[in-house]
């Protein structure tokens, strides 16, 4: 898990010096098929396993057994490609899912991607109230979904809305807001640093184009026959609860491995 500090802006993850717009994974499967695909478990399930490198390499910085800087344009990217991988699939499951799910099943996916949401909060509220989680990846997530619901019929348009989104975000500042976290936390009683926050732009923007990998019939693309590959496709299945337990076995390993290191030298 990333801090956000006062004078960083979380971009997915990627924190920015001197910017304060309103960061770090499709975390579940929001959006099953009756008949899964078997490519898009593993492109879901490549995104986790990235997203679990990731949190170790920053167990391993926190506890001083690596030293990097998470500014790096390495990392930087590297959380991009997480955040990218996740949200695409978002898009994607939904285009999918809308030919073959009545709506009760999908609101019972949406439940579950809510009450996951919430907990995450709760926990993070009792455990690390000056740094709790109160619109970390599943809350986007979960509002994502709500979104490109109705959109997903429609992949091409909104795959150019995407486009022209992530276009204005990177060429103007149309779409920045440099205040608004101190503005909304100067009016909410919220924490000025969090654990994990998402900004909505430009990675809604990264969503919409989702639907357009499923019009073009990614998810029919075959997949070799391998362990490895039947690993990441394990992991996109059960990306859900993987993100929710990853850093509970991560992290306490890592600490523990210090506490050792630290009593035997």
């Amino acid at each position: 898990m990333l801090e956000l500090e006062n004078e960083y802006r979380y971009d997915g993850w990627i924190p920015i010096k001197n910017y304060f717009p309103w960061t770090s994974m499709q975390a579940s499967p929001v959006f099953e098929t009756t008949k899964r695909s078997a490519f898009l478990d593993v492109y879901r399930g490549s995104a986790v396993l990235l997203m679990i490198i990731f949190h170790f390499c920053w167990d391993l910085l926190n506890f001083g057994f690596l030293e990097y800087s998470i500014y790096d344009p390495f990392w930087v990217y590297f959380r991009s490609l997480i955040l990218t991988l996740f949200l695409t699939a978002i898009g994607w499951s939904a285009y999918i899912a809308l030919g073959k799910s009545n709506n009760s099943s999908f609101w019972k996916r949406d439940i579950k991607l809510l009450v996951s949401a919430t907990a995450i909060s709760l926990a993070t509220y009792l455990t690390i109230p000056n740094q709790w989680i109160y619109f970390g990846i599943l809350h986007f997530i979960f509002i994502a979904s709500l979104l490109i619901r109705p959109l997903a019929k429609w992949p091409i348009p909104s795959a150019l809305a995407g486009a022209v989104i992530i276009l204005i975000y990177h060429s103007t500042n149309w779409l920045h807001f440099p205040n608004a976290f101190s503005i909304i936390t100067s009016y909410i009683a919220l924490p000025d640093k969090t654990l994990d926050i998402v900004f909505p732009f430009p990675w809604i923007g990264v969503v919409l184009i989702g639907p357009l990998l499923g019009y073009l019939n990614w998810q029919k693309c075959p997949t070799p026959n391998s362990l490895a590959i039947q690993i990441l496709a394990f992991m996109g299945r059960h990306a859900l609860p993987i993100y929710l337990i990853h850093q509970l076995v991560l992290f306490p390993l890592v600490a523990t491995f210090k506490m050792v290191l630290t009593l035997l030298s």
